[in-house]
């Protein structure tokens, strides 16, 4: 049955309400960049696990929060926006308590993907509740103070988490979610109790979307337990190759045949949508698992603690915030292969000028790129959402968008697995190359490590904690060489990908766009925006 929309809210309704949906789409974004800022702690307190298990606990997280767009649009459209909504909060609510009390992963990592499903679904529909809020002058507005938000797991998060975990502790993270969410829930609910909705009644494509989970899990947990459990050794990752050799091809063949797919595969057949999604994706990739690696490490391998880690990302909060409004007030008519090149090779100079970082007391080496790393996260997602889309229509603008969503949040907790990757490779490369240049294993006559040791011993010191102090320097500077080469990796990677965007077709706006192709393109920015 179909029942129109009811008249929009006003006053302090309509303050409170966009301060529920704002607040809602802090909280569970506040998820996203605090828990990694926490890690550690989380580690040892969850019986001791190494911070590569701990890390299951975000990856597991995000992607939950990515499966979960394709059944929000189903669900609204069989329950409607705010119950699901308030529902959704609920269950959000209770996934932060099971976080919360648990005291191993057994209980924390299914805690975690159930409140990274609730916590998709609140932002798909959050989204939706506000457009219709909103009058038609106003949504840009809306979509700028929207845009803002999606900043949070890159900047104030981190240091709030690691404050958090440094004065109460990081259960107190979980904690305050569950008044919060309840509160939400109830909020809204009450607001916006007898609005009606329109029904649809298009089946889900269940099969389709178990296939995708099944392919997004697989592929999370063969990079999730690979180092600790050495690849295909493992009888577990074996067997998990092997599904997702069977799970890929048939996923592909099903979405071909199915009327109205989980996942459009055809949209992959625009060449703007395919390069853009790309750029998406990788930059997504480096982004996120960069930024989460490098916060841990300052933790583990530079003894900072988890609040002073996070203030290391505070300066890039005074560029992106005000570059994301300004972007969105850019006109369309400028080229977005040009933004997009310029903004590619900015994130290309800024990574390789965090790639020289070599003195792990001197602040100012960080300080000053993650200043222009902020100019160019403000400056990221418009000017490749416009080169995304470029073509596109209505539904399929519309589709483009959340598929577009869902793999760039997937692909940032494969960066985060990957980057991990990177580091322990090439930890153990530049160890074993540093202990042979500095340990006479190289040349004969160049044995570093003896000659200082000795003048150690000479001085009284014992032994053994010369070795475990040499073995500490040796592991750090070792380590902190496998950071700077994870992004110089990244460095060149934007660097190709500031020439990829040039085969996509020029974009230009159409001449007289209709009131639903602008209604599309703006719902089309906001799903895109998502982190």
């Amino acid at each position: 049955m179909t029942i129109a929309y009811a008249k929009r809210l006003r006053g302090w309704r309509f303050v409170l309400f966009n301060a529920m949906l704002a607040l809602g789409h802090i909280a569970v974004l506040f998820n996203v960049g605090a828990y990694i800022a926490l890690l550690p702690h989380v580690a040892g307190d969850l019986g001791g696990v190494s911070p590569s298990f701990a890390t299951w606990g975000q990856t597991y997280f995000i992607i939950a929060l990515a499966l979960a767009f394709p059944i929000a649009r189903w669900l609204s459209g069989r329950f409607g926006d705010y119950r699901l909504f308030s529902a959704a909060f609920v269950v959000y609510a209770f996934a932060s308590y099971l976080c919360a009390v648990s005291q191993s992963l057994w209980l924390f990592v299914p805690g975690r993907i159930l409140l990274g499903f609730a916590g998709g679904i609140t932002l798909y529909i959050g989204q939706s509740l506000m457009l219709k809020e909103y009058p038609d002058n106003r949504k840009m507005l809306g979509l700028g103070i929207w845009g803002l938000v999606t900043l949070m797991p890159f900047t104030i998060s981190f240091p709030i988490g690691g404050l958090i975990a440094d004065e109460w502790g990081w259960r107190y993270l979980f904690y305050l979610n569950v008044p919060l969410g309840l509160a939400i829930a109830g909020i809204v609910g009450a607001l916006l109790a007898g609005r009606g909705f329109e029904r649809s009644h298009i089946r889900f494509d269940s099969i389709g979307f178990m296939l995708l989970a099944v392919i997004l899990g697989g592929i999370q947990t063969m990079l999730n337990l690979g180092n600790d459990f050495d690849w295909l050794d493992s009888p577990i990752l074996h067997r998990t190759l092997i599904i997702l050799i069977i799970a890929i091809p048939c996923f592909i063949i099903w979405e071909l045949g199915e009327r109205h797919p989980a996942f459009s595969i055809r949209l992959f057949s625009q060449r703007n949508f395919t390069i853009g999604v790309l750029c998406l994706m990788l930059g997504f990739l480096s982004i996120q698992g960069l930024l989460s690696v490098f916060i841990v490490q300052l933790q583990l391998l530079l003894g900072y603690s988890s609040s002073l880690a996070g203030m290391v990302y505070l300066p890039v909060l005074l560029l992106a915030l005000p570059v994301t409004l300004g972007m969105h007030v850019m006109p369309k008519t400028i080229d977005a292969r040009l933004l997009a090149c310029i903004n590619l090779l900015g994130f290309s100079l800024t990574f390789y000028w965090l790639g020289l970082f070599d003195d792990p007391g001197s602040f100012d080496q960080i300080f000053w790129p993650m200043l222009l790393l902020g100019f160019f996260l403000g400056s990221f997602f418009v000017p490749l959402t416009r080169l995304t889309l470029h073509r596109l229509s209505g539904i399929h603008q519309i589709r483009a968008a959340e598929e577009s969503g869902l793999l760039r949040v997937a692909s940032g907790a494969i960066g985060i697995t990957f980057q991990g990757i990177v580091l322990y490779r090439r930890s153990a490369f530049h160890q074993l190359q540093l202990a042979d240049h500095f340990g006479g294993r190289q040349f004969a006559s160049v044995d570093v490590l003896q000659g200082f040791s000795s003048r150690l011993l000479a001085s009284g010191l014992d032994p053994g904690m010369i070795n475990r102090n040499l073995f500490t320097i040796l592991k750090q500077q070792s380590t902190l060489l496998a950071l700077n080469d994870a992004f110089l990796l990244a460095s060149y990677l934007f660097l190709g990908m500031a020439g990829l965007v040039w085969l996509a077709y020029p974009t230009h706006p159409p001449a007289h766009p209709t009131p639903a192709t602008e209604v599309a393109a703006i719902r089309a920015e906001e799903i895109m925006e998502e982190p």
